[in-house]
C-alpha cells in the first residue's frame, strides 16, 4: 500500500471515530463525505436542534500533493496529533487554516 492509499484510510478512520463518538441531539446527524476520486474527507453535523436547523462542517481534511491537508478543525482535539499516532509523518501534514507565513514556525510542512 502506497503513502497516499494509506493516508487516506487513516483519514477516513479517524473522521468515522468522531462521527460515531460524539453525542448529537436526536435530529442531528453527524454525515461523513469521503470522496476519494478528489481526495477531500469531511465529517458535517446536519439536522434539527429544538427549532434550530443545525448545518456545519467538524471536520475537513484533503490530500494534495501527497501531503495532508487539515483545512478544518471544528473539534476540540490535536487532529494533527492523532495524525502522528497513525502513523503519517510530521512533514507530510499541512495545517492549512494557518497563515503560509506562519506555517513556517511549526514542526510541520508548510505546503
Amino acid at each position: 500500500m502506497g503513502n497516499i492509499e494509506k493516508y487516506r484510510n487513516t483519514i477516513q478512520e479517524i473522521i468515522k471515530k468522531y462521527a460515531n463518538e460524539k453525542p448529537l441531539p436526536k435530529d442531528v446527524e453527524g454525515q461523513t463525505i469521503f470522496d476519494k476520486e478528489s481526495d477531500h474527507y469531511q465529517l458535517l453535523n446536519v439536522g434539527w436542534y429544538k427549532d434550530k436547523w443545525i448545518f456545519g462542517c467538524v471536520l475537513h481534511i484533503d490530500i494534495k500533493n501527497g501531503k495532508v491537508w487539515i483545512q478544518h478543525n471544528g473539534t476540540e482535539d490535536e487532529i494533527a496529533e492523532e495524525l502522528i499516532k497513525s502513523g503519517i509523518p510530521e512533514q507530510d501534514i499541512v495545517i492549512g487554516f494557518h497563515s503560509p507565513f506562519k506555517r513556517k514556525f511549526t514542526k510541520f510542512a508548510a505546503g
